[in-house]
């Protein structure tokens, strides 16, 4: 084989053998080509739908009330909002007032981007948080004291939980500029399809980038009475992956373990994604290779295998228990849609070994069924962490030690 071909075949990209999902209505695109890049299969699902700005009658409303009425503090909370708010005034024909309103106001901006589309605005803002949390800005009004002024909150979405509450218990008249909303997607059965492949595994990881995204999620699983399988999926398999803390909150209100980036950023989610998929793997050392079973595909060595489900299915199966015999219909029960022909496992099986490449790696067991050749021989992983199939990815149990089964295999 030619050197250049056999680099390629050796290459594995983080995400290479992983199915991602992405509810996200805005920017999907980027971070979907993002993911792909790094060798994912993404399914795109968006939880929700943003209302168009021109055609929202809320924020037409909120912005005459303060033109007419103008307010002692605006904080802006993302770029994409606040330049919307003013090109849609704009188009009402309130661009100028508006602009003459915000410039007598003290504008505080949430982080760097938004103070940016503040500036370009022709505005200047007060005050910006160098964490970019909404935390420390509301901190900041409670301590200057916001008693008897009137604040204008630009939301993303949905307000932030008790933010809203907190200034207007402190005596603070808060306008809500509602820049864009959310509505449930034109088109569900998307949607269901992502629902449907995080519960029988069909995706490793999902992705979220809004509240409202996860939360729009979870209530159409429990319109579909799916709600407790779901979490469930997420609690055991299945990686819910938060752009930040807050788009996590819908999820960790359901004790949903999730992971965010230390950047609450969409290259940050990916790196994120990246790091965490792969090392949820086990490498098991087997017949003499490394065996790295993955969501779509598996890493024999180094090198990337593609698998069909159905032997993804018997290799998961067999590594629950590593070099332990596992019967024919035990496996059978493991195949997707295989009937009661246990038949259907020795095909399958026989289309692993060709997938594989490396026969031995599955060892049959006359009358008894098959096994995984562990290598013990081999220094292999610390076996009985949470990356084995079948295991919760919240479980930390100590390891165990492995040894290889005597008698021709049997358990």
């Amino acid at each position: 084989m030619p050197q250049q071909e056999q680099r390629q075949e050796t290459d594995v990209r983080p995400l290479d053998g992983f199915a991602v999902g992405v509810t996200a209505a805005r920017r999907a695109e980027e971070l979907g080509a993002l993911l792909r890049r790094r060798g994912a299969e993404v399914t795109h699902a968006p939880a929700l739908r943003i209302v168009p700005l021109a055609d929202d009658d809320q924020l037409l409303a909120a912005t005459r009330a303060l033109i007419d009425r103008a307010p002692d503090i605006v904080v802006a909370t993302t770029a994409i909002g606040f330049r919307g708010w003013v090109e849609a005034a704009e188009g009402w024909g309130l661009g100028e007032p508006l602009l003459t309103t915000l410039a007598t106001t003290e504008v505080l901006a949430r982080g760097p981007k938004v103070r940016g589309a503040i500036r370009a605005a022709g505005l200047t803002e007060r005050w910006s948080p160098a964490s970019e949390s909404m935390a420390e800005v509301l901190q900041r009004l409670l301590d200057q004291g916001v008693e008897g002024r009137r604040l204008a909150l630009q939301l993303h979405g949905e307000p932030q939980p008790g933010f809203l509450e907190a200034l207007r218990a402190a005596g603070a008249e808060v306008v809500e500029v509602p820049v864009y909303r959310w509505m449930p997607p034109a088109d569900i059965a998307p949607v269901d399809r992502l629902i449907d492949a995080t519960l029988a595994r069909g995706v490793d990881a999902v992705t979220f980038t809004s509240a409202p995204a996860a939360a729009s999620f979870l209530r159409r699983a429990e319109e579909r009475a799916l709600l407790e399988p779901l979490l469930d999926a997420f609690k055991r398999h299945v990686l819910a992956a938060c752009v930040g803390p807050v788009t996590a909150l819908p999820l960790q209100a359901h004790d949903v373990p999730t992971r965010q980036p230390e950047r609450f950023r969409l290259g940050p989610l990916v790196q994120l994604l990246c790091a965490e998929l792969p090392a949820r793997v086990e490498t098991l050392p087997v017949a003499g290779h490394r065996l790295e079973i993955r969501g779509r595909a598996v890493v024999l060595d180094g090198a990337l295998r593609p698998v069909p489900p159905a032997g993804i299915a018997l290799l998961r199966a067999l590594a629950r228990r590593p070099g332990w015999v596992v019967s024919r219909a035990e496996l059978l029960r493991a195949l997707p849609g295989a009937g009661r022909d246990e038949h259907a496992v020795e095909t399958a099986m026989a289309r692993l070994r060709t997938a594989l490449g490396a026969p031995a790696v599955v060892q049959t067991v006359v009358k008894r069924g098959y096994r995984l050749a562990l290598d013990p021989a081999l220094d292999g992983p610390k076996y009985g962490d949470q990356g084995l199939p079948g295991r919760g990815f919240g479980s930390r149990r100590p390891p165990r030690r492995l040894r290889r089964p005597g008698g021709g295999g049997t358990s």
